[in-house]
C-alpha cells in the first residue's frame, strides 16, 4: 500500500533556523497511524490483529489516540466502527486548517484500502512509543541524578529506572496469545522425558529430602511454595536445608549457543529478610559440619570442630548460592534484584525469608491485607515471568496456640486469604516436641513418666504437612531434625532399614 500522505489538520514540522537550538523530534509516524486507524474504519477486522499489544496511549496524536479509543470501545461492545458511528462520540471538533473532525475520520476511511499490513502499521507505531518511552525514562534518570532528594538513594534511583524500563518492556509485547494444544503436548512430553532421565525421575528440582521429593515431585518451576509455621518450628531451617541441597547439587551442561542449561540441583537465590548473611553462613556451616552453631558463635569449639568447619566452608565456596541480606525491601525491589540475579549469574529457585517483612507499594496506605495481596500476587508473577519455583516463607497467626491439637490449617495462614489462593504448595513446618518440651509434669509423678515416654517418641522428628498442592496429593512427610544444627534430613523408617542379620 503506497503512504498515505499527511492529512491536513494535523501539526507540519517546520525547519529551524540555523541559529536556533537543535531540538530533536520525538520519533513518530503520522502516515502508519492515519494507515491504519483508516484501514480499521474500513474494516473492523484489521482491529483484531493489533488488539491485543496497541493501546491508544501509543499513538503520538492525541487526535488519533482519541479516534482509536472510540473506534476500540465500539468494536469491542459487539458494534460496527465507521466515519457514521464514530461521528456522535467525537464530536465536530474544528481542527487546525478549517477541517472539521467529520471530514478528517472520513478522508482517514476514503484513504485506506487494505487491511493487509494492519499489523505492521500497529508494530510500527508500538515501537516509536516504545522509543519516546525510553526517551522519557532517560530524562528523568537524568533529572533525579542532578536534583535528587537527601532521602534518595542512587541505589533506589537504579531501582526506579530498572522498574521502569521493564514495565516498557512487558507492555504491548508481540508474542503470548492462544496456542495449538499440540505445541502444549510436545511441552509435556518433554518433561516427562526430562524427568525420567534426572536423577530420582522428578519433574521437578529434587529438595534433597526424598519423602518430600516423593509427594510433590520436587519443586515445580513457576510455583509459588509458601513454607509456614509458628516461630521455633524451623521453617527457616527447612528453607534453607533445600536450597543448599539444591545449590549443592548444581550441574549445568553447555549448549551449542554457549549458554549452560541447568540438568541437576540449580542455581539458588536467597532473600534473607530477617537474619544476616553471616548468620544464615553460621547456620548452613552447622548443618554440613555437624557442629552446634551456637558453640560456632561463642568459639566454644576443638580441634576437630574447627577442622570440620573450614573443611565444610571450603565445600561450600564454589556453589552457585547467593544471598540478599537487606530488610525491609519492596516487592517491586526484590523483583527488580531477582530479574537481575537471573540476567547476570543465573537463577533456579528463589528464596523469601520471609512474607510478612516485605513491604507493598505506598499507595496501599496502612491497609496491610491488601498490602499482602499485592506482595504474593507480584510474588506468584515472578515465578511464572523467570520459570523458576519461589520458596516463601510464612508467619501463623496466634489462633494455633489456642487449640488442643496445634497442627497448623490453612485458615491459620496470616492476615491474607491471598496467600492461600495464590500459593501452588502450602507447606507447614510442625514439631510436636516443641510444644511437649513446655509441659513437662513434676518429676516422679505417673504423668512424668507417660511424658518421657511421648518425647521419646516424638524427640528428633518433624512433619511437614502439605496442606495444599495443585499439581498433587495433600498429606503428611515425616523428617528427622537435629535441633542443634537445625537440620533436615530423611527419616530412617524401620520397614526401610536394612535387614538384621
Amino acid at each position: 500500500m503506497p503512504a498515505i500522505e499527511q492529512l491536513p489538520g494535523l501539526r507540519t514540522l517546520q525547519v529551524a533556523p540555523l541559529d536556533a537550538p537543535n531540538y530533536r523530534t520525538p520519533p513518530h509516524n503520522i502516515e502508519a497511524e492515519q494507515a491504519l486507524l483508516g484501514a480499521i474504519l474500513m474494516n473492523n477486522d484489521a482491529f483484531d490483529r493489533v488488539s491485543d499489544f496497541l493501546l491508544p496511549a501509543h499513538f503520538s496524536e492525541e487526535l488519533h489516540r482519541r479516534i482509536y479509543e472510540v473506534a476500540s470501545t465500539l468494536i469491542r461492545a459487539g458494534r460496527t466502527a465507521t466515519p457514521i458511528t464514530l461521528k456522535t462520540h467525537l464530536g465536530d471538533i474544528e481542527l487546525p486548517g478549517g477541517v472539521t473532525m467529520q471530514a478528517y475520520v472520513a478522508r482517514l476511511y476514503r484513504e485506506a484500502t487494505t487491511i493487509i499490513n494492519a499489523e505492521d502499521y500497529g508494530r510500527t507505531i508500538h515501537d516509536l512509543a516504545v522509543r519516546r518511552e525510553l526517551i522519557t525514562i532517560g530524562e528523568d534518570v537524568v533529572n533525579a541524578a542532578y536534583d535528587a532528594p537527601i532521602d534518595s538513594t542512587p541505589r533506589q534511583q537504579i531501582e526506579e529506572a530498572e522498574r521502569r524500563l521493564y514495565a516498557v518492556a512487558e507492555t504491548g509485547r508481540y508474542e503470548g496469545g492462544f496456542q495449538r494444544f499440540s505445541d502444549a503436548l510436545v511441552t509435556a512430553i518433554d518433561m516427562a522425558s526430562s524427568a525420567y532421565q534426572r536423577d530420582g525421575h522428578l519433574s521437578g528440582t529434587a529438595t534433597g529430602l526424598a519423602d518430600l521429593d516423593e509427594k510433590m515431585g520436587g519443586l515445580q518451576r513457576s510455583d509459588l511454595i509458601i513454607v509456614a509455621g509458628r516461630p521455633g518450628m524451623g521453617k527457616t531451617a527447612l528453607a534453607t536445608n533445600i536450597a543448599f541441597n539444591i545449590a549443592k547439587a548444581y550441574q549445568a551442561e553447555q549448549q551449542p549457543d554457549g549458554s549452560l542449561k541447568t540438568v541437576n540441583g540449580g542455581i539458588v537465590g536467597f532473600f534473607s529478610l530477617e537474619m544476616s548473611a553471616e548468620q544464615l553462613a553460621t547456620r548452613v556451616i552447622a548443618e554440613q559440619s555437624g557442629v552446634a552453631s551456637y558453640k560456632i558463635r561463642r568459639g566454644d569449639i576443638n580441634e576437630d570442630d574447627f577442622r570440620r568447619i573450614t573443611d565444610a566452608a571450603r565445600q561450600m565456596q564454589s556453589i552457585p548460592f547467593f544471598i540478599d541480606q537487606t530488610g525491609g525491601i519492596s516487592i517491586a525491589q526484590l523483583t527488580a534484584r531477582a530479574r537481575r540475579l537471573k540476567r547476570q549469574r543465573g537463577l533456579d529457585l528463589l528464596v523469601v525469608d520471609y512474607l510478612q517483612l516485605l513491604s507493598g507499594s505506598k499507595s496501599r496506605g496502612d491497609n496491610r491485607v491488601q498490602e499482602l495481596t499485592e506482595i504474593t500476587t507480584g510474588l506468584k508473577a515472578l515465578a511464572k515471568e523467570l520459570a523458576v519455583p519461589i520458596v516463601a516463607l510464612s508467619q501463623l497467626s496466634r489462633q494455633v496456640e489456642s487449640r488442643d491439637d496445634k497442627r497448623p490449617q490453612l485458615s491459620d495462614l496470616r492476615e491474607s486469604g491471598s496467600i492461600e489462593q495464590d500459593a501452588d504448595v502450602v507447606i507447614f513446618v510442625y514439631r510436636e516436641e516443641y510444644y511437649l518440651r513446655n509441659r513437662e509434669p513434676r518429676e516422679g509423678t505417673e504423668e512424668h513418666i507417660t511424658w518421657q515416654n511421648e518425647m521419646e517418641r516424638v524427640h528428633g522428628r518433624a512433619e511437614a504437612i502439605i496442606g495444599k498442592q495443585r499439581h498433587g496429593p495433600t498429606g503428611t512427610v515425616t523428617l528427622a531434625f537435629e535441633a542443634e544444627v537445625t537440620r533436615f534430613s530423611n527419616l530412617a523408617e524401620e520397614d526401610k532399614l536394612p535387614a538384621r542379620m
